[in-house]
């Protein structure tokens, strides 16, 4: 007796343990899913950032391109009108702008590859964020049920003795209606093959009289009439 009890006890103290764990590992999934979501947030920052960043870098390449197409028109110019000094003074400028135009384009290279890698980081983060909150609905739903089930076994005992009664009942009802509809519908073959209806149609299937029903033999004969005659 005294093992049965330590048995039992140790059986209790283990469902105890597993429920709480169960209510314990939806609590810490709820964390998670709250830490991974604002992981995935400053991520999408990050991502406006590099891409704030990227456009600024190409407006300014936009315009040191047109800076360096106005400077070597007037450079031109210049050696046109005899003023090398100036044109190498533009020259200069030229030199200067070019290497930033250069800058710009290995920032802006640098930048497409980056936000690249950030848009997929964050569409792979969200989708498994997505199947996370998929399978936290799902577990959430499972204890649920598994709490109404086990609410709803002690429910239905004091009504066990009864359900097989009422089975019972239920078989012998539509036994009873199974019967009553296979006699009625012996009754309705029985008069469709040797009632009134039944003889006048084998006398007109003979050419005795027209057909009391019409046929597809007579709609087809009925249609070809009235087809328009040809030329």
């Amino acid at each position: 007796m005294f093992k049965t009890l330590v048995t039992l006890f140790r059986g209790s103290v283990a469902a105890a343990g597993e429920e709480l764990e169960d209510r314990t590992a939806l609590l810490i999934l709820d964390q998670q899913m709250r830490d991974a979501a604002a992981a995935v947030e400053r991520s999408k920052r990050t991502l406006a950032l590099a891409i704030a960043q990227d456009q600024q870098e190409g407006r300014k390449l936009e315009a040191t391109v047109a800076r360096i197409a106005d400077l070597e028109t007037r450079a031109v110019a210049a050696l046109d009108g005899g003023r090398e000094d100036l044109a190498k003074d533009a020259a200069e400028a030229i030199a200067g702008l070019e290497a930033d135009r250069d800058a710009a384009m290995t920032a802006r290279a640098l930048f497409a590859t980056e936000i690249i890698r950030l848009k997929r980081h964050v569409a792979s983060a969200q989708a498994r964020i997505t199947e996370l909150d998929r399978g936290r609905r799902v577990a959430r739903a499972s204890e649920a049920v598994r709490s109404l089930r086990r609410s709803g076994i002690e429910a239905a005992r004091p009504y066990e003795s009864t359900l097989p009664e009422a089975e019972s009942t239920l078989r012998r009802l539509r036994d009873r209606q199974m019967e009553a509809q296979a006699a009625d519908d012996a009754l309705v073959e029985l008069d469709a093959a040797t009632g009134p209806l039944a003889t006048a149609e084998r006398l007109a299937e003979q050419g005795f009289c027209p057909r009391l029903k019409t046929t597809a033999d007579d709609v087809l004969a009925r249609l070809k009439s009235k087809r328009m005659p040809t030329a």
